[in-house]
């Protein structure tokens, strides 16, 4: 797994590559939780390149969203690819988290 992060005005976007999974998911929580220790809004994770997540990678997105909400942030999620989208909405997490087609929608209004 990969992890990059581009500031966008008060915002972030984390776009991530690979498989998150047990061994992947703790790179990714750090760099949720260095974002959002600076209270960047919105905190958006583009997940275009993700083709599997396990329950440690949506215990990840979890933390986050709760991280963010600490400070009355925005959590966003962007660009599931049909595997991923498929956890999301058999776990019913399509209704705790804002899921958004593309990272242009996940950022628009801000």
């Amino acid at each position: 797994m990969q992890v990059s992060t581009q500031n966008r005005n008060k915002g972030a976007v984390i776009s991530v590559s690979g498989d998150i999974d047990l061994y992947t998911s703790p790179d990714l929580r750090k760099e949720i939780a260095k974002l959002a220790k600076k209270k960047k809004n919105p905190l958006v994770v583009d997940l275009e390149q993700v083709d599997y997540m396990d329950s440690s990678g949506v215990a990840t997105l979890v933390e986050g969203l709760q991280l963010t909400g600490r400070y009355e942030g925005s959590f966003r999620v962007a660009s599931l690819n049909d595997g991923v989208r498929e956890v999301f909405e058999l776990a019913r997490l399509d209704k705790v988290f804002d899921v958004y087609d593309n990272l242009d929608q996940a950022l628009a209004g801000f």
